[in-house]
């Protein structure tokens, strides 16, 4: 799909108001509502190494810092290292010669070697890895930290230990779980025994930072002999391990492959999923898959002519059906202010009749600025079902749809193009990007399972779409 690398020249709004492209938008199946990445809420399955393939729960990718055991990116092209084997003869003669292993980039010829890390015997791993110089300090702090916090919670709770709870704890003993159990898997530290207080005044030791007024000053090849910058790090380099952050070539070290993760999607308002990956951990496949793409007619512009200031130019539509259903395309046009005010003031009605509270999704600032106008076709254009089969198929569609020539002029399987004029604004300067929108309103076949055996519901749905075809232009091209 190409148009998952280009400009968004069409976007479509979604349910909160933003302007997003089709490739990125999924379309819930149960309340019927476009929803962006703003609009759903994002839980974590698993992590796995996109290398090797691993996969790991995440308390324990947590536990690894949620970096690979036995994978390492280059620290020069932070490019994933191969393992290659070499065999070293013995100077006695006395055995066969045995296989050592190194790691190599195959993108830069970044090599283990090449900083002092010596060959392992072993392929699978063991590879020394440079220690932090300053991690007895983090440790302290952390140390440190983790009782002021402890002390900060038992405080907390000391304040409601009478009063009953009625929280996750309290559930827990209905199902035969003590309270203990619960709040260490909760996170939270043990209640102390008989009602008193748990000594924590006793904080770790650390030495504080001292500052300096006098440093060591430069040496002299700073300023007297030029610098090789084949040789010295990058400010990328130095940021891919912070720990180090080695100044030279020299110094680099490999570092463990960051971890992936596989994420579900969920409405915000209904909670179904609209994307869930599949169960098994070495499948790239989603078993729940929503993407606006596959229930919605797609927007693509195909060609327009020379916009100028005033003047009306053709441009031609592709619009593409991807169910399996027909589906008949209608152009309207934008609401005025007062109609937007009037149906959310109707659809804030109707939230606060509901009996049950949903969640509020915050609508961002609108920032879209129209600066032109569309002559948009009257009638409507009927779009046939996807066949997978007539895309290779040449010979001419059985279909035999009445279309307007003038509005319609080119028809394939479930495709068809769209003719129409767009007139930018009069007052807007040359160079101005053109923007213009239109509602475009289809059916749409809920193919949801339900439990009653009936025909599938069709639906009346409509969909803000918002083009933007490129820059008016000074000179007229006549």
């Amino acid at each position: 799909m190409s148009y998952l690398i280009q400009r968004e020249f069409v976007r479509y709004e979604c349910t909160c108001g933003s302007l997003k492209p089709i490739s990125v938008l999924h379309f819930c199946r149960h309340c019927l509502k476009l929803r962006c990445g703003y609009c759903v809420c994002h839980e974590v399955d698993s992590h796995y190494c996109s290398n090797c393939m691993e996969h790991l729960p995440s308390a324990e990718a947590k536990i690894k810092k949620n970096r690979c055991g036995s994978c390492f990116d280059c620290p020069n092209c932070f490019h994933t290292l191969s393992v290659r084997a070499t065999t070293r003869s013995v100077e006695d003669g006395s055995k066969t010669p045995s296989k050592h292993y190194y790691l190599a980039c195959f993108f830069c010829r970044w090599t283990t070697r090449d900083v002092g890390i010596p060959d392992q015997t072993t392929a699978t791993g063991s590879w020394p890895n440079k220690e932090n110089p300053y991690a007895e300090t983090l440790i302290s702090l952390l140390e440190h930290y983790k009782v002021i916090a402890m002390r900060e919670r038992s405080q907390k709770d000391k304040k409601t230990y009478s009063t009953p709870r009625r929280g996750y704890s309290s559930f827990t003993e209905k199902f035969g779980l003590s309270s203990m159990i619960a709040r260490k898997r909760a996170g939270l530290p043990s209640l102390p025994l008989g009602g008193k207080e748990v000594n924590l005044s006793n904080l770790p030791p650390i030495t504080p930072s001292v500052a300096e007024e006098e440093v060591e000053p430069l040496p002299e090849s700073y300023f007297a002999e030029e610098p090789d910058l084949t040789k010295i790090t990058s400010l990328v380099q130095r940021h891919a391990n912070p720990a180090l952050q080695a100044t030279t070539i020299n110094t680099l070290h490999p570092q463990h492959r960051h971890f992936y993760i596989k994420r579900s999607l969920r409405c915000r308002q209904c909670e179904h999923n609209v994307s869930k990956p599949e169960y098994n951990p070495g499948s790239i496949k989603f078993k729940i898959q929503l993407a606006a793409y596959y229930h919605m007619p797609e927007v693509r512009i195909m060609t327009f002519e020379p916009l100028q200031a005033g003047k009306p130019s053709d441009i031609i539509l592709k619009l593409i059906n991807p169910t399996q259903h027909l589906t008949s395309v209608q152009f309207t046009q934008l609401p005025t202010t007062e109609e937007i005010e009037v149906a959310e003031e109707r659809e804030k009605n109707m939230k606060e009749s509901l009996d049950r509270d949903l969640i509020s999704i915050p609508i961002p600032p609108r920032c879209v600025v129209i600066t032109g106008k569309a002559d948009l076709p009257s009638s409507a254009v009927v779009l046939p079902p996807r066949d997978d089969a007539a895309e290779y198929d040449d010979t001419v569609d059985t279909h035999s749809f009445q279309d307007d020539p003038n509005v319609v002029v080119w028809r394939k399987g479930n495709k068809a193009a769209v003719k129409f004029s767009i007139t930018p604004f009069s007052d807007i300067k040359p160079g101005t990007e053109v923007l213009f929108g239109f509602c475009l309103d289809y059916g749409y076949v809920n193919t949801m399972p339900i439990l009653e055996p009936r025909q599938p519901q069709r639906t009346e749905m409509q969909v803000k779409v918002y083009l933007s075809p490129g820059k008016t232009c000074g000179i007229d091209p006549k």
